[in-house]
């Protein structure tokens, strides 16, 4: 059984004091947004939240910022205005995400009866 094969957007800020992730529904989406700001957000983003990654780049573990991180950084923590921030300053990444394969039958244990 495969499974798991879909591509992963997302905009990495490099801030002053750490680095900030929003995650995208697509590319195209987000391009359209960046020529024309009357898109709205919800058909760009797919959540309201901003991450952290405590200055490991674009990957490493991803955290929700803190109202207290936003303000340092961006002098607000309203997060539509964090998110255009992120959106117009960051850079664009796509990565994909490999497909899996599953067993069919974890009681055998991998093994084979004979």
């Amino acid at each position: 059984m495969v499974r798991g094969e879909a591509t992963q957007t997302k905009v990495h800020y490099k801030g002053t004091h750490d680095d900030f992730l929003i995650f995208l529904d697509s590319a195209a989406d987000y391009q359209k947004w960046l020529g024309d700001k009357s898109v709205p957000l919800a058909q760009v983003v797919s959540s309201f939240k901003v991450f952290v990654t405590h200055k490991y780049g674009a990957q490493g573990a991803y955290d929700g910022a803190s109202n207290g991180i936003l303000e340092s950084e961006f002098g607000t923590s309203v997060d539509d205005e964090v998110i255009k921030l992120i959106l117009e300053k960051g850079t664009l990444q796509e990565s994909q995400m490999a497909q899996r394969s599953a067993s069919r039958n974890d009681a055998d244990g991998g093994m084979v009866a004979h």
